[in-house]
């Protein structure tokens, strides 16, 4: 009974939260994930944006932009899939 409660609670936080991952997840898809949980960190506190703001000389926003943009693909173009 424990190995199906604790299967249901897997199954219940993988389709709460998208970056938990699942059996037929892919390295790709993985680091996927990894890379916009960490580009969305970066944006979401002020400290880290305005570090790297003075880091690279440019404003915050500009940053902010940059690491927005990088979100959209942060990883390359996905592996083509062999059906």
């Amino acid at each position: 009974m424990d190995r199906a409660n604790l299967n249901s609670q897997l199954e219940h936080l993988q389709s709460k939260y998208v970056g938990t991952g699942h059996a037929d997840t892919s390295k790709y898809e993985w680091g996927v994930n990894q890379a916009r949980d960490t580009y969305a960190s970066y944006v979401g506190h002020y400290p880290m944006m305005s570090y790297f703001a003075l880091a690279e000389n440019e404003s915050i926003a500009r940053v902010k932009f940059n690491i927005t943009e990088k979100m959209v693909q942060p990883c390359g173009p996905p592996p083509e899939r062999k059906d």
